[in-house]
């Protein structure tokens, strides 16, 4: 007896439901506010030429993602492209990467969280404060689509509001033009401002691909989307866009009304510093408040995206049973995969109680590995006709899979001269390639075919 096919999501999101589950994965206020702050300090003002160069890949890579979300719009992801073009084994080796990747955003989000309310409140202890929000997140992660939609694109709103107060304060008092930041990028050395390296620059634009990353989350909800292969390429698009527009518009800000640039360069936390300067400690304590609900929005969201994630993998016959059928499970009323968002969240609780440098180490440098096999996708769906079907084509092929090819390599690169973080993360992300591999070989293959499944499709 032939067991029953899943139960299918709902579709009921439109492209702006869908966009603000997407921003609220790119989070951009906590990009702002936690990765920024790291290329101010590598490249200083180079920082702006950096995120140029990042958005210039970013739109070719969201390029990619588009033509591809919309040939198969489905809650797998890229693993689904992945094993539609190059083959199974390929398929499974990406699916296996982004168990990594998805996993570990929602405790390695709620452990920095009493990072940024330290300025508030100092002393929060780390663990229960993360262990709280990652339990919240995965609950309200059960209700219904929409309702989350609606939930994180009101949390956004609050994230919005913490950047355009910053942007304010920045711009409230100018004390050098923008044409300086890419005539004359300037960075920190010692005591000293320097004119910004080539080096330092890349390194930069190598920290600010990862800073503007999560455009491509949409095609998570396209099982929930109405006529997702025609509207999910305008989701993925309009999410870049208004993450460039919400990253680098306040760092520009502030680099031109900083009353001491090398001060605010050098600084932890410039932004707070700009805030504190020139609005004061409640205005500050406000934005630092605004900063931690960016997080807590990105942690639902994660949990959405991950559970439709783990949705596909089950459907398409992965782990085996009964993990297969528990996280096919759609709630009746809610119509989530409720039993798999609990144990996406079971498991981000569990994490909460590792050390978070484990957490980074383990994550590994995944991106790197998700953008290389889409944009190889991409070429060769191309070629052998298999993307033919998709309604979004993108412009200029094959120039974005070779944009995004050639800026990975120069990530590998820079990564692997990190020797602290960059390189442990491009090892853990082989051991996670190799043991992907292992299993499909050895575990998967065994069983007969392994197939991904697409709804509709002929």
């Amino acid at each position: 007896m032939q067991p029953q096919p899943p139960t299918a999501l709902v579709r009921s999101l439109g492209v702006a439901g869908v966009l603000f589950l997407t921003l609220s994965v790119a989070t951009p206020a906590s990009s702002v506010f936690v990765i920024i702050p790291g290329m101010l300090q590598v490249a200083g003002t180079g920082a702006i030429w950096a995120m140029i160069l990042a958005g210039v890949v970013c739109v070719a890579t969201a390029f990619v993602y588009a033509e591809l979300s919309s040939a198969w719009p489905v809650s797998g992801g890229e693993y689904v492209a992945v094993a539609k073009t190059l083959g199974p084994l390929a398929g499974f080796v990406m699916l296996g990467v982004n168990v990594f990747n998805n996993l570990f955003f929602p405790p390695v989000a709620g452990l920095g969280i009493s990072a940024v309310l330290s300025t508030i409140y100092p002393g929060l202890p780390a663990v229960p404060i993360a262990v709280a929000v990652v339990a919240a997140s995965t609950i309200v992660a059960l209700l219904q689509i929409r309702i989350n939609a609606w939930v994180t694109g009101l949390f956004l709103l609050g994230e919005v509001l913490a950047l355009v107060a910053v942007v304010v304060l920045g711009w409230a008092d100018v004390v050098r033009p923008f044409g300086t930041f890419l005539s004359a990028p300037v960075m920190p050395q010692a005591d000293a401002l320097v004119p910004a390296s080539p080096a330092a620059i890349g390194l930069a634009t190598s920290i600010a691909i990862f800073a503007l990353n999560g455009y491509g989350a949409a095609v998570y909800f396209g099982e929930e989307m109405r006529e997702p292969s025609r509207l999910i390429a305008r989701a993925i698009l309009a999410s870049l866009v208004l993450t460039l527009l919400f990253e680098i518009v306040p760092t520009v800000a502030v680099l031109m009304g900083a009353p001491d640039l090398h001060a605010l360069v050098t600084a932890d936390d410039p932004f707070g510093l700009i805030a504190r300067m020139r609005g004061g400690g409640w205005l500050a304590d406000g934005i630092a408040i605004g900063v931690v609900i960016a997080i807590v929005n990105a942690i639902i969201a994660c949990i959405l995206a991950c559970s439709r994630f783990f949705y596909g993998t089950a459907r398409d016959n992965s782990w085996g049973r009964p993990l297969d059928r528990w996280m096919t499970q759609i709630h009746p009323r809610f119509g989530s995969p409720w039993i798999g968002t609990l144990i996406v969240g079971g498991v981000g609780v569990a994490c909460c109680f590792l050390p978070l440098t484990l957490l980074l180490v383990l994550s590994g440098t995944g991106l790197v590995a998700i953008y290389a096999g889409i944009a190889v996708a991409a070429m060769v769906g191309r070629r052998s006709g298999a993307t033919d079907h998709a309604r979004y084509r993108m412009p200029l092929y094959p120039l974005a899979p070779v944009i995004t090819l050639i800026a990975l390599a120069y990530v590998v690169w820079t990564s692997w001269l990190d020797v602290d973080e960059g390189r442990p993360g491009l090892i853990m992300t082989g051991v996670q390639i190799a043991g992907s591999a292992a299993y499909y070989w050895f575990v998967l293959r065994p069983r007969g075919a392994w197939r991904v499944h697409v709804p509709d499709e002929a």
